[in-house]
């Protein structure tokens, strides 16, 4: 007999039926698969609800949609051909829908699927939409206006964290941050970042850390996820929460092309957690080299003060009106002495001008002084009132009569009277 023959003969035939097997007669995988696949191919055509979490629409023919329960964080793939493919290059990401469809395993993975054939629109359709439209009337309200941004403090003392609990975005904040600033302080405020719960927890935190004087600066932090994921941080209540709270918020919600409306609203917003941690706590030793650099300008500073006033000292003491102070009276010497000269100048001849005009008035004043006429041998005669007498017809014999000479006066008395012939004819 041949080894063929013996394998055929003691090759067993696997049970009908999954109670029958043993360790020493199992079913093999793809049995397992074509079990999995016939029974759940028995189950009924169904409608079920969701979100569309992911789509992918080829041009084959094909659909592959990622459907999420908007309660619950559970999703089933639901993937379907031609007709439906067609029907569900019509939608897009965030859209509320239901699907008609079966149930079905594809075999070569064991894995569950739902085979769509029907795609319909239902409730208010896009959240992108719902959400762009939110945004735009908060806009118009002015809650994402550059007016109402606060300040982010330059060194914190104090960090308020809003994140989930032991979750990764806590650790990176914490770490980074207390690497560049070993002194940073932190309270931590653990919310759920998703789900139903998430909106109502994170508005109370921030009212809570808002609150807290010792605060510097708020961080909401949220690791990555889907756009369904960071939902919560575009509700209305949560926007108009960080638009309204005093203490200066940073958002940190998702990887760097993940988006929310608290990111708007947010006084800053910081790519991931990590990065929110380096943006609001300085790096010391940046902070140090910074002080470094400026004792260094300090001290350059005061050498070049101190060597331009030492340049400015020995200039002063060069000059030849401190190594001969004397040369400093030279030129007022000089022009004291040129004024004297000019003054003596001056004052002989207004003397001499004055001297000569004296001399011309007093040869004046002697050629008609009456005593010139007296020296030469004439006489005043005066009556007792003491008027000069003229004309001898005033006198009448008797008067007395007062005759001033070249030398001393006399008195005399009128004896008689001669008028001049003349002055009585004319008289006449």
């Amino acid at each position: 007999m041949s080894n063929f023959e013996i394998g055929v003969q003691t090759a067993k035939q696997p049970p009908e039926k999954a109670a029958d097997t043993t360790p020493d007669n199992p079913w093999p995988v793809s049995r397992l698969s074509l079990a999995y696949h016939n029974a759940v191919e028995r189950w009924p055509a169904t409608w079920i609800e969701g979100q569309i979490q992911e789509i992918n629409t080829r041009r084959a023919g094909s659909a592959y949609i990622t459907l999420r329960d908007n309660t619950e964080d559970v999703t089933v793939q639901v993937s379907g051909w031609r007709m439906f493919a067609a029907q569900a290059s019509q939608f897009i990401q965030g859209d509320q829908v239901v699907v008609h469809g079966h149930p079905d395993v594809w075999m070569k993975r064991t894995s569950l699927s739902f085979i769509g054939d029907d795609i319909r629109r239902v409730g208010k359709g896009d959240l992108r939409q719902q959400i762009e439209e939110l945004r735009k009337k908060l806009k118009g309200e002015g809650l994402f206006d550059e007016s109402h941004k606060v300040p982010i403090p330059e060194f914190p003392h104090r960090i308020g964290v809003i994140c989930a609990p032991q979750a990764r975005a806590e650790g990176d904040i914490v770490t980074n941050a207390r690497l560049r600033w070993p002194t940073i302080n932190f309270t931590i405020e653990h919310v759920h970042v998703q789900g139903a719960q998430c909106p109502p927890e994170v508005i109370e935190a921030i009212r809570k850390l808002d609150a807290d004087p010792d605060i510097d600066v708020i961080i909401v932090a949220r690791g990555g996820g889907s756009f369904e994921d960071l939902i919560g941080f575009s509700d209305e209540g949560v926007v108009r929460a960080a638009a309204a709270c005093v203490t200066p918020i940073v958002s940190a919600i998702g990887h760097e092309d993940d988006w929310t409306l608290i990111d708007l609203a947010a006084d800053m917003r910081a790519s991931t957690p990590t990065d929110a941690a380096k943006r609001i706590v300085p790096d010391v030793m940046e902070q140090l080299a910074l002080v470094d650099e400026a004792r260094r300008r300090i001290r350059q500073r005061i050498r070049t003060a101190a060597d331009t006033e030492q340049q400015r000292i020995d200039a002063y003491r060069n000059r030849p009106s401190l190594t001969h102070p004397q040369t400093i009276l030279e030129r007022p010497q000089l022009l004291i002495n040129d004024s004297a000269r000019r003054l003596d100048v001056s004052m002989r001849r207004l003397a001499d001008e004055a001297g000569f005009g004296i001399e011309k008035l007093h040869a004046s004043l002697t050629a008609l002084s009456p005593q010139s006429t007296l020296d030469r041998g004439y006489a005043v005669v005066q009556n007792a009132d003491g008027h000069i007498i003229d004309d001898p017809a005033s006198l009448s014999a008797g008067d007395k009569l007062t005759i001033t000479l070249r030398r001393g006066k006399a008195g005399v008395s009128v004896d008689s009277t001669d008028p001049d012939p003349e002055n009585a004819e004319n008289k006449m």
